[in-house]
């Protein structure tokens, strides 16, 4: 209390004589500053990183989820918060869902009904370049959140396309996509699996899948395992890089899951799996197999 009033009144007195009148040292003060300074830069990095799951959510649903869904949707993801401070970031943010008001807009998306979930029943994978996951998730740097892209074959648990930026809009995983299709060799009818996310149901991206002869597949209401490994792959490169690291900027971000994904992840990462072999090991003994 005695530091709070010095605090609300220094603008209209010296601090000298406002400690020596409430009785408190000048580097108790100032250390009292700090640390509120340091509480309010928690709860700002909180209420980013609240943001950030809020409009994830809001575009995996297409736009469709009220701040009660979201609430309750954060709440399955392990993020602690009232529904009331949903409410007022959706506001904060513009986020409204879609009015139920019927109307015929301009189509920007494929019809949902019409992409069957081609993982149910589970293929048999016996080859690589059979069925691609792909997946979004988001990194906190100091400067914002940079968002990943990633694309994963479901028979090495190779990483074969990834992109980042600061903004994860469709031009993002075609990104990925493109990176994926330029350096591996593969089959029309190839089955590429994510979520029901805009990015990824949108036109352009549909496009983009069609052009290369590419099959796509949604994971099912009823099936939150589709996308199980590339999920792992992001929760392994939390724990191992992300957690353990304080990205100042998004371009040290950007350098270090490069190092990451091509280096560590993809070539010397062992996996159970795989017989405890890399991905890229167990493509390349594939290989050798298929040739003999």
């Amino acid at each position: 209390m005695r530091f709070q009033f010095i605090a609300d009144n220094q603008t209209s007195y010296p601090i000298i004589l406002l400690c020596k009148i409430m009785r408190v040292s000048r580097s108790g003060y100032y250390d009292f500053l700090k640390r509120k300074q340091q509480e309010m830069t928690k709860r700002q990095l909180e209420t980013t990183e609240l943001i950030a799951a809020i409009k994830l959510i809001f575009e995996e649903n297409k736009q469709r989820y009220g701040s009660p869904r979201i609430h309750r949707e954060l709440k399955k993801r392990g993020y602690v918060c009232s529904l009331a401070r949903v409410k007022k970031l959706m506001r904060q943010e513009g986020l409204y869902a879609l009015s139920q008001k019927k109307y015929k807009p301009k189509q920007s998306s494929i019809t949902l009904d019409s992409t069957p979930n081609l993982l149910v029943p589970k293929p048999e994978i016996v080859q690589a370049n059979q069925v691609w996951y792909s997946d979004i998730t988001f990194i906190k740097t100091l400067e914002g959140w940079l968002y990943l892209v990633a694309i994963m074959d479901a028979y090495s648990k190779r990483i074969v396309g990834y992109a980042m930026a600061e903004h994860m809009r469709t031009e993002l995983v075609i990104q990925a996509l493109r990176m994926a299709t330029k350096q591996r060799c593969f089959s029309k009818g190839l089955i590429h699996h994510s979520h029901k996310g805009s990015q990824y149901t949108s036109y352009a991206y549909q496009r983009e899948l069609r052009s290369w002869g590419l099959k796509p597949s949604f994971t099912g209401t009823k099936a939150c395992l589709d996308n199980a490994y590339i999920e792992s792959f992001f929760a392994t490169l939390k724990k191992e890089l992300v957690y353990q690291t304080n990205f100042h900027t998004r371009d040290q971000a950007r350098a270090e899951i490069f190092e990451f994904i091509e280096i560590y992840y993809n070539r010397y990462r062992f996996h159970s799996s795989l017989n405890y072999q890399t991905p890229t090991e167990f493509e390349e003994q594939a290989l050798i197999k298929l040739a003999a």
